[in-house]
């Protein structure tokens, strides 16, 4: 009979990359939603003649390619999360399986004595 945490085992290493780079890119998109943001107000200033901060503010938040980015990193952040917590279901299925062996050891000591 094979170990039934053996399938966890295997989601938890075939998803590992999928999840660290899932991770990653959400760090990737919160760090350039700031550059983004820059650039934006840049061209706020140069290319539409926005002169106060709060103008070009709020051109950056409003211009399609900023509300992309946000869309992007909805995206991103869902899979993360998903991924996320799949394998922290799998450790937790896995760590239950541990208890419920430990238990049944600790019954057979206690009967066999």
């Amino acid at each position: 009979m094979s170990d039934p945490n053996e399938k966890l085992l295997d989601f938890i290493r075939n998803n590992g990359r999928e999840y660290a780079k899932a991770c990653a890119d959400v760090e990737y998109l919160r760090e350039f939603r700031k550059s983004k943001k820059a650039i934006l107000e840049i061209e706020a200033a140069e290319l539409h003649g926005l002169k106060t901060g709060q103008e070009r503010e709020a051109y950056a938040y409003a211009h399609p390619d900023y509300i992309a980015l946000l869309d992007g990193l909805r995206v991103a952040v869902e899979k993360e999360r998903y991924l996320g917590l799949m394998i922290k279901g799998c450790w937790v299925k896995v760590d239950l399986f541990r208890t419920q062996r430990a238990d049944e050891r600790a019954e057979r000591k206690a009967y066999d004595q």
